[in-house]
């Protein structure tokens, strides 16, 4: 059975006190918490499905990219199990496994355009085939959630009554629903640059030395909340959700031109955990709708990372016949990965204008 494929993860449920605590996630930490679940989390998923570790089609785990201490310790434990109960063994990418996902949920046909945003990736691909992947932009830097997290600490969200049991992207997008963006023009990053590359370094620091501005306006010290604090994560969020915009548009103008996606139903796929956040969400509805492609989304629980996008992919990979090892003796994790081909400078080179679009957000 296709369905009966065990799988490992990077994260577990048990990280989420942590992360909220630190306002990000510590990998020796994250390799403690995955050392010490892991066993538990596969026998209690075996359980749940009612079949016995013999019964299984293949082993599917996470090997690139990823934290390196928690790679290792995924790979060793299915290692472990490939060795036991003689199966075979699926390497999987963490972006393309982000990537498919939706064809999980939604009858999805390739060629489709992915955008891929979480607390460590953030990337624009032509998604082709199981493994056949076109990389159109990738961040410059840091993350979107990465950044936002970063202001969620400068701002000291963990302080905030509302705030203190979330994470700092879900702190910016909840303190936000109360602020006024127009109070702090932030603007977006890379405004003149014509590719699909991201950055988000700069909107950080501009947003650093607004706060730093503010606080000595209000006479308080670092590490209280500021009475603007709402209005600069709405801010800070606006210029997020119009950054990611843009590139996608360019983006989906890019592909369609070359004809890499369907004019009459092209596809734009959002995934990862930034993908959560409604206010974003709508930022991309708005280009969706605007260059006629379909806007689809995983549901929130599949967007961040998870066993089960590993899982799906393993199924993708043991229908097409792709990547499946019998022999692991030199399988290796790798925390740092490209995906697919790299077509960037292709995107930059037609440098697409794209139109100007009202973000009634």
């Amino acid at each position: 059975m296709f369905s009966d494929i065990i799988y490992t993860t990077q994260l577990s449920m048990n990280w989420k006190p942590t992360i909220a605590r630190t306002g990000g996630i510590v990998p020796p930490v994250a390799q403690q918490l995955h050392r010490e679940n892991i066993q538990r989390i596969v026998e209690e998923t075996l359980s749940a499905s009612r079949i016995s570790p013999r019964d299984l089609s293949a082993i599917a785990t996470t090997i690139k990219p990823g934290l390196a201490l928690s790679l290792g310790v995924g790979l060793s434990f299915s290692l472990q199990l490939v060795n036991q109960f003689k199966k075979p063994f699926i390497p999987v990418h963490h972006m393309e496994a982000h990537a498919l996902t939706i064809r999980l949920t939604n009858k999805v046909e390739f060629p489709f355009l992915v955008l891929l945003i979480s607390g460590g990736h953030c990337l624009l691909a032509l998604v082709r085939g199981v493994s056949d992947f076109l990389l159109l932009g990738k961040s410059l830097d840091i993350a979107p959630g990465d950044m936002l997290d970063k202001v969620a600490r400068r701002l000291s969200l963990l302080k905030h009554p509302e705030c203190s049991t979330m994470s700092g992207g879900k702190a910016i997008e909840h303190l936000a629903k109360e602020g006024n963006r127009f109070h702090f023009p932030i603007n977006p990053p890379m405004q003149k640059a014509k590719n699909c590359d991201f950055s988000f370094t700069g909107l950080q620091h501009v947003t650093d030395k607004l706060i730093t501005h503010k606080e000595k306006e209000e006479g308080i010290e670092k590490g209280q909340i500021l009475s603007s604090a709402a209005d600069i994560a709405a801010a800070v969020q606006h210029a997020t959700a119009c950054h990611l915009a843009k590139r996608t548009h360019r983006a989906i103008l890019f592909c369609k031109q070359k004809n890499l996606l369907s004019p009459a139903n092209a596809v734009l796929v959002v995934s990862g955990g930034v993908a959560s956040n409604l206010y974003i969400r709508k930022a991309l509805e708005i280009v969706a709708d605007a260059a006629q492609c379909t806007l689809l989304c995983p549901p929130p629980r599949l967007c961040t990372d998870n066993g089960i996008m590993i899982a799906w992919n393993g199924i993708e990979r043991l229908r097409a016949g792709l990547g499946i090892l019998h022999d692991v003796e030199d399988i290796r994790y790798e925390p740092k990965c490209p995906l697919g081909v790299d077509i960037s400078r292709e995107v930059a080179e037609a440098a697409i204008k794209v139109p100007r679009l009202k973000m009634a957000l």
